[in-house]
Order: C-alpha cells, then structure tokens, then sequence
C-alpha cells in the first residue's frame, strides 16, 4: 500500500484514505438525477509564478483535488466515474527536463503512488471524455464561501459540446468535508500536535528585546525541523503590545516587525500544514515569564470564555450559542474585574460582548484553515456585531473538528464609537478602560474535535497562568 510521509517520526497518510473519500464522495453525490454514463472530470491546483518572474510559489494542492486524491504535484486533471472508477492526468514533460527537475516518472509511477486505476497525459484528456459520451460533465464551479474568490476555470478541447454541471461535485464535497474520518482525524491530531509544540518552542524562546518576526521564525524551525512541516496554514501572527489588538497582524504592512518590551504581552496565532491539513492555534503570554495582575486580569477572563465553551460543546449545539456564551462570560468576568458596571443581560441587548470580541467564537477546520461547509442549506450570517463575523451558525456535529478561540482586546476602532454611544457608554468603568488603551489584546485558541459525547481538545498547551509561567521558566507545567 502507498502511503505518504517526511520521514522519520512524521506521520504517515495511508493513500486509501482518499480511496476511502473518493467512495464517501460518489455515495453523496450519486443521487436519482445523475445518470450512469455521467463523468466527474477535476482540476487540480496549478503553479503559479511570482507576478511576473520565472520564480513559483511554494506550491499548495487545491483543496478538493486534495481530499479526492492526495497529490502533491501541481497541473494534474482527474475524472472519476459513476462506477468508481478514478484517473489520473498529468502534464507532458520533455525527457530534456530531467537536468532541471530529476527523473521525470511514467504515467504507471503515479498510478501506484496515489492508488488510483489509471493515470494518462494530459492530451488524453478530450478524446478520453469523448470515448465515455457522457450525458453530463461534472465540474467544480461558484465561488469560495469565505473568500468570494471563484473556481479556477476547467478546460479541455471539446468541453463546449457537453451539459455541464458546475455546483453539484462541490455541493457533495462540502457536506463529505464537514466531518472528519478517522484517518483525517489522526492527521489533524499529528498537525496540531506540531503545532502545540512549535508554540511552546516560543514560549521558551521569548526575552524582551527580540523582534517579533525572530518567534516567527522559531515557530517556523521547529515545525519544519521536527514535524516536517514545510508551509504553515496561514501568514503567522506574531504580535507584542498594542499589536495584540489587531486580528490579522503579521501581513505584509505590518510584518512582525516590532521589538518586544519588557512589560508586553505577546499573542502566537500560527498553525503548521502537514498533507495540506492545518493546525491552527493561538497562546498569549507575557514576555518577561510573569503576568502582571493587569495581564491576568485579561488572560483569566479569556481562559474562563474558552473552558466555559468547550465544556458545553456538543453534538446538536448550535456555534451561535456559544458564540453568545463566550460573551455573556466575558461580560461577566470583566464586570467583576472591574472595567464594566450595570447589567450584563443589558450589555448583552447592547452587543457589547463585539466590542471586547469582534471577531467570531471560531471556524470549522481541516484542509483549509477556514473549512468549507459552514454555511448549508438553510444557514446563514446572523447580521448582529460581533456575531456576524461567524463562519458557521449551523449546529455542531460528531467528526466536526472547529477551533474555539475566544479574545479580549482593548481596540481603539471599537472603543471610541462605543465610548460616544449613550446606549453603551453607560457600561464602561472609564478611569480602568483608558488605563488599557495600549494594552493589545489576549487571545487563546485550541483545535477541538465534537464527540458523539462532547468535546475533545486536540492540542497540549499550558493555558493557566501558573501553567504558562511554569513553562516559561522550563519547568513541566504537567506537574503542577
């Protein structure tokens, strides 16, 4: 059996796996209305230069060509039938080549690499699909339900004369996506555990005075390094200080690029990749090894938001209800730490809780740091602040793997017009808030797989402040 894996102790990916989805897959798409001479045909992710140099990007496969197949190779096609029956394309390479790329392997080699019937080339492609006559060609089409961004276009010479089909393939995988087998789980348990300790590598390498972009790179060496993880999910966010309260720190504008002080609190939000399934998870902490009363005031608060989750995670429970009990704790805590006064209910009516917490409670993950399948038939947004920045309202699911990273942040872009709004001035203890005008922000995020029973957190972190010091100070915070 074909498997793939980096070696020594990364996992290993048996290539049945995605046998095992390509067959999840045609159960769910195969309904009364799709005839027997149907055929699937599907574009794998293709290189991409560096705007306009000869220089590529580190390739990523697409996604549902990567849960169907598992190939690492860029420029593929493939067409699945409505027995089963999955062949794979791959693109002509002139023999001279092998001097700049290596070996250049027969179709037969990818055949057995990746476990399907039969690879051909590319310019088999037309006159393969016309030998079948199809009555209909199934392709991916629409757009990214997250990013808006539509479909890379398939082609081949003759497509114009078929009925094609564009929604239904990924209609179909999205719900095969949405939970996890157990071959996918045990590959998102070896990612996020990469990634768990990559975090903790940070957390031993901070000192003040280091450039945040230097933990940048510690995360990077040690998931690389030890899990064989070459790419990361997301670009990394790396922040200290008041660059704590930006959500998507870390792009370009603003590349990690500040020095840490003594006094900071600095929040990770970094996940590795491994066979194009991400980690995601997200520690804070305070730079010099020690919280500050003020920094466990914050800390405390966000980690009673994520325990108060995930202890009420269940299949059947609908996110926007967790969503609403991060903040109603949130609110609760940060009244009796004193930086709000008056009513929770009342703050509650009044979206506080998207002041402290403008983003979502959390997202499906898997193949994608933001999985598809979040929004089905019958979901949508709920077009309240905060609540409205959700990627899911759907209830949750046993094989649902979604993270649950509750924040608090002091951000002057949410601050200031609550501030000047008589319907929530009134909630703020206003001498406590201006004291955490430069604060930043604490954010804490673990991967968690639903149960049949529950919750299963799949990342191994200090998260109590003794925890995290324990650890900052090389000690094994297990045993505390």
């Amino acid at each position: 059996m074909s498997s793939f894996s980096l070696g020594q102790k990364t996992h290993v990916v048996p290539m049945k796996m995605h046998a095992d989805n390509r067959a999840r897959f045609l159960k769910e798409f195969k309904t009364p209305d799709v005839k027997e001479s149907s055929l699937i045909v599907l574009r794998g992710g293709a290189s991409k230069p560096i705007d306009d140099s000869d220089i590529e990007f580190v390739f990523k496969q697409e996604s549902y060509f990567q849960y169907l197949f598992g190939v690492k190779e860029p420029d593929f096609y493939a067409t699945i039938d409505m027995k089963g029956k999955a062949t794979l394309y791959i693109p002509y390479l002139d023999p001279s080549l092998q001097v700049v790329f290596g070996k250049i392997q027969p179709p037969e080699y990818y055949t057995k690499l990746y476990e399907v019937d039969e690879t051909r080339f590319m310019g088999d492609l037309a006159k393969d699909v016309a030998a079948a006559d199809p009555e209909c060609i199934y392709i991916l089409g629409g757009v990214n339900s997250d990013s808006g961004i539509p479909f890379a276009e398939t082609k081949f010479d003759g497509i114009e004369n078929y009925r094609v089909d564009t929604g239904k393939v990924v209609e179909a995988l999205r719900v095969c996506r949405v939970t996890k087998s157990p071959a996918e789980i045990e590959i998102m348990r070896y990612v996020v555990g990469v990634t768990a300790e990559a975090h903790k590598a940070m957390m031993r390498a901070v000192k003040p005075g280091m450039m945040e972009y230097q933990l940048e790179a510690t995360f990077l060496y040690h998931a690389y390094y030890h899990g064989g993880c070459r790419n990361v999910g997301y670009t990394p966010i790396c922040a200290s200080g008041a660059n704590c309260a930006t959500l998507h720190y870390g792009h370009a504008g603003v590349p990690n690029d500040k020095q840490i002080e003594d006094g900071d609190m600095c929040l990770m939000d970094v996940g590795a990749e491994y066979h194009c399934y991400d980690g995601d998870l997200t520690t804070s902490f305070p730079a010099n090894g020690k919280f500050t009363q003020d920094q466990r005031d914050v800390y405390e608060t966000v980690l009673a938001m994520q325990r108060g989750v995930e202890a009420a995670m269940k299949p059947g429970v609908l996110w926007p209800d967790m969503h609403r009990l991060a903040e109603r704790i949130m609110l609760t805590e940060l009244k009796k730490r004193g930086f709000l006064q008056g009513d929770v209910e009342e703050m509650m009516k009044a979206h506080m809780g998207a002041v402290f917490m403008p983003h979502g409670l959390g997202h499906l993950i898997g193949l994608d740091t933001h999985d598809v399948g979040g929004f089905p038939r019958g979901y949508k947004r709920i077009n309240e602040p905060g609540i409205k920045k959700l990627r899911t309202t759907r209830p949750l699911l046993a094989g649902m793997i979604i993270t649950c990273e509750p924040g608090v942040y002091f951000n002057e872009y949410t601050l200031d017009p609550a501030l000047a709004d008589p319907a929530t001035e009134k909630f703020f203890v206003k001498e406590k808030i201006e004291k955490f005008r430069k604060f930043g922000g604490v954010r804490l995020e673990d991967d968690v797989l639903v149960t049949e029973t529950g919750a299963e957190i799949l990342d191994d972190l200090p998260r109590t402040c003794e925890e995290v010091e324990a650890w900052m100070a090389g000690k094994d915070y297990h045993k505390l």
